[in-house]
């Protein structure tokens, strides 16, 4: 039996995805066979096609950095999970795909009424937000916090989680998305025609208590211009190059010596570990379930249309989520 997935055959544009079909294998040992249900495309995926990553994956190679799915089988000695339990995992590479076998203590398992393609969400962009906000900025209720990109998938989960922490969110996003985040009760910033500098300033004298950037670094003098004293900058974005990474350290290690109290705290997902991972979506489950949290999707495509997926996601032009969905969902 054979099984669909995307390859990225060598660097580059859209071309570089193809669709191949691969031969099922059986599960080795403590392993777990997932059929896939649906899978985020994320800022990582484009970038690990397009070459803009430091450390980027040898070519060919599957995209696809979270999966929400079903388990299909199990290796000798994996007691974790049954099949036919719905399971989650932060994947990095493979997930674009119909089937995908990690390791039993990869996975976690997932509430049987939560949507897959909503799940999905959570595994990614729903944990970058939620751990930076309680596990590195550690927020209280009433502080105030700048999202620089704030209609990404990212920045989404950043303003209903924000919201929820009782903070008082700006968020920086063009004018022709103001109207799909007003539901949040953020105050919106129009990068392309305002200074959200002088905003800030107008709008908080005294300055900000945080800045979330998962932007570029050129974000960064601005966003430090905008906090009060003893206020910190979150940077989650990934350099481009390793240069850029050498540049961001020294960025940071030269800031935070400064005597203005101001700082720069880096964020790397898989830093925390798995068994923190687990911990946290699960609360994000929890959220889900209760009505207390609402992915926006802007599309949902068809594993075979994955190239009008990752076009979407480069034209910047999707405010939310954008998820493929696999033959396995569709059936269900």
């Amino acid at each position: 039996m054979s099984y669909l997935s995307v390859m990225v055959t060598r660097r580059g544009g859209l071309e570089m995805l193809q669709l191949v079909e691969t031969e099922l294998r059986s599960p080795a040992a403590r392993e777990v066979r997932v059929r896939i249900l649906a899978a985020p495309l994320c800022q990582d995926d484009v970038a690990a096609r397009l070459g803009n990553r430091p450390v980027l994956p040898k070519v060919p190679f599957i995209p696809g950095y979270a999966i929400v799915g079903s388990v299909d089988a199990v290796g000798e000695g994996a007691g974790l999970f049954r099949p036919g339990e719905r399971v989650a995992a932060l994947t990095q590479f493979g997930g674009h795909a119909e089937y995908i076998t990690l390791p039993e203590e990869k996975l976690v398992r997932v509430p049987e009424t939560l949507d897959p393609a909503e799940t999905s969400t959570l595994i990614l962009n729903y944990l970058v937000a939620f751990q930076i906000l309680h596990r590195v900025a550690k927020v209280e209720v009433g502080q105030t916090a700048l999202v620089i990109g704030a209609s990404g998938g990212v920045g989404t989960a950043f303003l209903q989680l924000g919201r929820l922490a009782g903070l008082r969110i700006y968020g920086l996003a063009s004018r022709s998305k103001h109207s799909s985040l007003a539901e949040y009760g953020a105050t919106l910033i129009d990068y392309h025609t305002q200074d959200f500098v002088d905003v800030l300033r107008q709008c908080e004298p005294g300055g900000i208590d945080f800045v979330f950037n998962g932007m570029d670094d050129r974000y960064f003098s601005s966003g430090l211009a905008a906090l009060k004293r003893g206020g910190a900058l979150v940077h989650y974005g990934a350099p481009q190059s390793f240069a850029g990474l050498l540049r961001l350290v020294a960025r940071v290690i030269f800031t935070n010596l400064l005597p203005d109290g101001k700082r720069i705290e880096g964020y790397g997902t898989h830093r925390l570990g798995v068994s923190v991972f687990k911990e946290d979506w699960k609360a994000l489950f929890q959220l889900l379930e209760a009505g207390q949290i609402r992915p926006i999707i802007a599309a949902k495509f068809p594993l075979r249309e994955a190239r009008k997926a990752n076009a979407l996601a480069e034209s910047g032009q999707a405010t939310g989520n954008i998820v493929l969905i696999m033959p396995g969902l569709e059936r269900e």
